[in-house]
């Protein structure tokens, strides 16, 4: 599967009839072919750049039941959530794992309705799961948890399970699954325009980005899950823009120099805003900001120096001891979130909720999070059912990803093995397989094996070197420079997989380079303001992020209690039984 001229084998055979083409290899556009092709539907989806290039790779790596949306009242989405996420743990173990997180109380004059507002909202979490697993713990408690958090303003803290992923990584997992069920996924591969017959959208005009091939391909319905990008097709059948990218930016630091056993949630000493770190695959995470994105969506987004500042300023405020600086950041990343604009000052309170529109026979989907990517994925297909009339009942309780019964070659570590079959499913065998002498032990400072590499160049569908690079093995996230110091030994386990000569693996290595330098690195130093004398200078935000309203009662809606709680327990047992 996607080995040698698997691209070419795909362009030769487009020209035929197909039930869906679908618009977009995020997250959406995987769990709508994974969900399409197990109806039996002949579905293709193409994707202009590479699989989970967007924001489906730069995601804040959490698969949560969105505490936030309990602000809003959205009793029924928080609770989908929180159940979509217990079945992604129980189907990927490996993939999407267990998260303990400390979400901090802090003194003053509302301590104590935040705390009861916090209960009430975590109780809730916990009865949607069927289980009892948060607990509040006094400021000692919370240093013994986080020796080196600031606990001096705390009135102590929540502790409660969440999760989180790789993200890139599960994107690429649905879609291999999908196509080995019968689908067919293409990347580089954009929707130049759309094809329409008395004003009904039939099909899109294609182009092959490697080579400059064109060709038109038609179906009974085009599904566009393009995220933020939704509005450049919508246009195409005469809507007006509806979306407002936001960006959120993030900063990686080495779990060495940062160390952190459990994420750690809290209110950003600036705008109250919450702000997350986390350890996530042998580094610490640092986020996310939440910014309108005023750059065009075809250029790829980074994080600017105020953000730098904004997130500098969440660290220095809660690990103080540690002393972090600029020299200590390993990579950073930045992702646009779609959102409906309805035009509030405050990016903040736009709604994350996903939208489907049907508009002129395209059928566009857009906004939701990672976490209810299956929920989104048939909610697509429900209103695809007006052009696919016989299109089979839908299972809405089938899993999102399948089981992998076959155990890997050889004696591996425990954490090893739970590793690679989370993240690559029934093709974690053939990687383990594949491996020459030396490649199943990893990557220096990382959880990545060197047999990772050889894997992805072999059979994963790598176009160019940043594919391998950021999206299926993250070594641009995980080691210094994007991992400038293991070129060597990357090119001998990786060039001849891939098929390049010496020219074209020194062009790819020099464009990853510049990419990494543009996107993934800091910002020039001295563009970046400095942070600390805005701790003592509040009103010095706007500096850095336009000011926001937050705080803990962004956690529950405004009167959430135990009665709402345990209607909510009844209702998930209801359903259950």
């Amino acid at each position: 599967m996607w080995i040698n001229n698997w691209r070419e084998e795909i362009w030769q055979n487009l020209d035929q009839p197909w039930d869906i083409v679908v618009v977009g290899g995020g997250i959406t556009g995987a769990g709508i072919l994974r969900e399409a092709t197990r109806l039996g539907l002949k579905t293709l989806l193409v994707e202009q750049r590479d699989f989970a290039f967007g924001t489906s790779s730069r995601s804040s790596k959490l698969v949560h039941g969105g505490l936030r949306y309990l602000k809003q009242g959205k009793i029924g989405l928080t609770q989908a959530s929180v159940q979509e996420r217990q079945k992604l743990q129980e189907s990927a173990p490996g993939l999407v794992d267990p998260l303990g997180f400390l979400l901090a109380n802090e003194k003053g004059s509302g301590q104590w309705r935040e705390k009861m507002l916090v209960r009430a909202g975590l109780s809730f979490y916990d009865l949607v799961a069927l289980q009892w697993s948060h607990r509040y713990y006094s400021p000692q408690e919370v240093w013994m948890l986080a020796p080196r958090l600031n606990v001096q303003d705390l009135a102590g803290a929540f502790h409660y399970f969440d999760a989180q992923t790789d993200d890139a990584r599960l994107v690429l997992r649905i879609l291999r699954e999908a196509v080995a069920a019968g689908g067919t996924a293409v990347n580089y591969t954009s929707a130049t325009d759309l094809i329409r017959e008395d004003g009904q959208v039939v099909g899109v005009q294609l182009r092959d980005e490697t080579t400059g091939n064109t060709t038109a391909v038609r179906a009974k319905i085009v599904i566009s899950a393009t995220g933020a990008w939704a509005d450049e097709l919508r246009v195409k059948v005469d809507q007006e823009p509806r979306l407002r990218p936001l960006r959120g930016s993030h900063l990686i630091f080495p779990q060495w120099r940062f160390p952190i056993a459990q994420a750690v949630s809290f209110n950003h000493p600036l705008d109250g805003r919450f702000v997350f770190i986390f350890p996530w695959d042998g580094v610490t995470l640092v986020g996310t900001t939440d910014v309108d994105h005023s750059d065009h969506l075809d250029e790829e987004p980074h994080i600017t120096p105020g953000e730098v500042a904004y997130l500098m300023a969440a660290v220095e405020a809660r690990y103080p001891s540690l002393a972090l600086t600029l020299d200590d950041v390993l990579a950073t990343f930045a992702g646009v979130r779609p959102v409906i604009n309805t035009g509030k000052a405050d990016p903040s309170a736009e709604s994350r909720d996903h939208v489907v529109w049907l508009e002129n026979g395209l059928l566009t989907v857009t906004g939701g999070k990672l976490t209810t990517f299956r929920l989104i994925a048939l909610d697509a297909l429900k209103a695809a059912r007006v052009a696919l009339p016989d299109m089979p009942k839908i299972d809405e309780d089938a899993p999102a990803l399948n089981e992998v019964t076959e155990d890997l070659p050889g004696v591996l570590p425990e954490a090893v093995r739970r590793r690679l079959i989370g993240r690559y499913g029934v093709d974690a065998a053939a990687l383990v397989a594949a491996a020459q002498p030396g490649e199943l032990g990893t990557i220096p400072n990382t959880n990545v094996l060197w047999a990772e590499l050889r894997w992805a160049a072999r059979s994963e569908g790598v176009v160019h070197l940043d594919d391998l690079l950021l999206r299926r093995v993250r070594l641009g996230l995980l080691v210094a420079e994007g991992g400038a110091a293991l070129k060597a030994r990357i090119q001998a386990i990786c060039q001849a997989e891939l098929g390049w000569d010496a020219e074209r693996w020194a062009a790819e290595w020099q464009l990853y380079q510049k990419r990494w330098e543009a996107n993934y690195s800091l910002p020039p130093r001295d563009a970046i303001p400095d942070w600390r004398p805005m701790l003592h200078k509040p009103e010095a935000v706007t500096v850095v992020v336009e000011k926001k309203g937050g705080g803990q009662t962004a956690v529950a809606a405004g009167l959430l209690g135990t009665a709402v709680a345990l209607i909510v327990l009844y209702l998930s047992l209801r359903k259950r039984t």
